[in-house]
């Protein structure tokens, strides 16, 4: 594509955020791989959550810290991280385990935003808890981390078209453009859902969001 999905889904930020004050609370990570030859695949789903997520707070995620990109927020009071790891998907717990260490958090303060290729397009799956399922991005979080128990808003980038298709070309692959209105919706109901989580709401989100 000429135009990276980050491009075509940018909008202009709003008004800045409240300057976050107090000790870092909770940290939201949105998953995917570094580098112009991965945007717009599907594996980078929950980069483009972020990004939404990101913009509706009125921040910038672009401080390297604790091999990321980062930002900070205040959400329903709480100073949030914002990160989107460069250390590719299969290293996103290295990022995460960091960050987690040098703020003492717990795995219940970490919200995680990925791709889903068991759900279609347009459909969110959100869990507190539970296996990679395949995953490698939440694979690496939950070896490095020790622990499952973390809320992760899955984003449906559809299955794969044939059972016999490699899954590696299929996630490393961009999203067709006749998806992208639809994309664009679930990208922002994937940042809204991440933002009741981190104010505390986790069950709200699971019944407005969750398919």
């Amino acid at each position: 594509m000429a135009t990276s999905l980050e491009q075509i889904f940018a909008k202009l930020r709003g008004p800045a955020g409240p300057v976050p004050t107090g000790p870092v609370a909770a940290l939201a990570v949105g998953l995917g791989n570094p580098g112009r030859e991965y945007e717009g695949t599907r594996h980078n789903a929950g980069f483009l959550a972020l990004d939404c997520l990101a913009e509706d707070l009125g921040v910038k995620v672009d401080r390297l810290k604790f091999k990321s990109l980062c930002g900070e927020a205040m959400v329903g009071g709480r100073r949030v991280l914002l990160m989107k790891p460069s250390t590719y998907m299969n290293n996103s717990g290295q990022a995460v385990a960091e960050a987690m260490r040098f703020y003492k958090l717990t795995p219940q303060q970490l919200v995680v935003l990925c791709d889903d290729v068991t759900q279609e397009v347009g459909r969110i799956r959100i869990r507190r808890k539970g296996s990679d399922g395949g995953h490698n991005g939440l694979k690496s979080i939950i070896y490095l981390t020790g622990s499952d128990a973390f809320v992760r808003v899955r984003i449906g980038v559809g299955k794969k078209p044939r059972p016999d298709y490699d899954l590696a070309d299929w996630v490393l692959g961009k999203f067709p453009k006749e998806q992208f209105a639809t994309l664009d919706e679930v990208f922002g109901r994937a940042a809204q859902a991440a933002r009741l989580i981190l104010e505390g709401k986790t069950d709200e989100a699971m019944n407005r969001y969750s398919s």
